[in-house]
């Protein structure tokens, strides 16, 4: 099999790579981290003119990518960079959902999404659900001519920053059913709808989202009323694979700047990294890059498997990447000594990340878990 880049995918590499070296340095992020948005516009409109938000939506959709490896060639570039603005809420998940089950009206959004002029979020995390995709307690229940949501979503990435909110909430069914969740777009100032935004610990803000008798009209429901589940899988799957690509990126740097540091920190009259212990550990930590890697290629390349195949590789690329990707974030600090906590170097960002990364979408645990249950069935 032919792992090799398109040219195209290799153009768009290129392309961002360059971008972000030349525009997306270490105080550049820190500042964008400490203002009020947790987000630079002008980086997302720039990023959004190169193109990068439309390689995440198929040409059938109004893009030029969609594909696994489209995305995970997008996400590894912005993990290298530790980049914080929302691609993976705006684009991956909530933008994908509307370009996956909306009608034609809903569906002329995402031409808005691509040139950056719209922001999404996509509210389905809620207190009690943990990874549970299926555990949903907020309802939608018919209301005269309208759909009423009560509820509480948890950890909505990008919620404050954002227009519209992709919402799930259950029509039908007991509380841990697949069957009778559906989806919503809800505009953000729509009333009801209660925002308290909060900044989060690797980058980026989320928000506690309220809904307290939200009237929407049935427009606004994506797709067939409590037939969302699989749609939300499948979209969750396609953001798992960002995640891990973006951590790839950021295990990368995170091993550059490490080799970088052995190289050029002396001790005794000579570079640390000539010393046996530590070359033992660099090299450690290159093997688990080339597994990081392989499971991120093996993952993207079945993201249009069946769902069965397709949520088993996800699976155990998350595991793998929580895995290597905890190594890798320690060992580079301990190798680094005290610079590497200081928010003005560069690793101090990127670790954070990677860690944090295991806590979304599952962590090792859940994977390893959930994999078993997927081979077993």
């Amino acid at each position: 099999m032919n792992f090799d880049l398109t040219e195209e995918r290799q153009m768009l590499q290129d392309t961002l790579r360059r971008f972000l070296r030349e525009r997306y340095d270490t105080a550049t992020r820190n500042d964008i981290i400490n203002s009020d948005s947790g987000m630079s516009a002008d980086i997302w409109n720039q990023l959004a003119e190169l193109g990068v938000i439309g390689a995440l939506f198929t040409e059938e959709q109004g893009g030029f990518g969609g594909k696994g490896f489209d995305i995970a060639v997008v996400f590894e570039e912005l993990g290298r960079a530790g980049v914080v603005e929302p691609f993976l809420d705006t684009a991956v998940l909530a933008g994908g959902l509307i370009a996956d089950l909306g009608n034609d009206t809903q569906r002329s959004m995402v031409e808005q999404i691509i040139e950056g002029s719209l922001q999404l979020a996509f509210a389905h995390g809620e207190p009690s659900s943990r990874y549970d995709l299926n555990r949903v307690q907020t309802t939608a229940k018919s209301g005269g001519d309208d759909i009423v949501l009560n509820g509480h979503k948890a950890v909505v990435v990008n919620a404050d920053a954002a227009q519209m909110l992709v919402v799930s909430a259950r029509e039908s069914g007991d509380v841990g059913d697949t069957d009778g969740i559906s989806l919503f777009v809800v505009p953000a100032d729509t009333k009801g709808v209660t925002i308290q935004g909060y900044a989060l610990l690797a980058g980026g803000r989320a928000a506690e989202v309220m809904l307290d008798d939200v009237r929407l009209p049935a427009s606004a429901r994506l797709g067939v009323a409590g037939q969302a589940f699989d749609a939300i899988e499948a979209r969750i799957a396609a953001a798992s694979v960002a995640q891990c690509a973006e951590t790839l990126g950021a295990m990368e740097t995170a091993t550059h700047l490490t080799k970088d540091y052995l190289g050029t920190r002396k001790q005794f009259g000579r570079p640390i990294g000539t010393f046996q212990a530590l070359a033992h550990r660099m090299a450690d930590l290159l093997i688990e890059m080339e597994q990081a890697r392989s499971a991120v290629i093996n993952a993207a390349g079945h993201l249009e498997s069946a769902r069965g195949e397709r949520e088993r590789q996800v699976s155990a690329a998350k595991n793998l990447m929580g895995r290597a990707g905890r190594l890798i974030a320690e060992d580079s600090i301990q190798m680094h000594g005290g610079i590497a906590m200081t928010q003005e170097y560069e690793l101090a960002h990127i670790a954070k990340r990677i860690v944090m990364a295991d806590h979304r979408f599952g962590d090792t645990d859940h994977h390893l878990e959930r994999y078993i249950a997927l081979a077993a069935a």
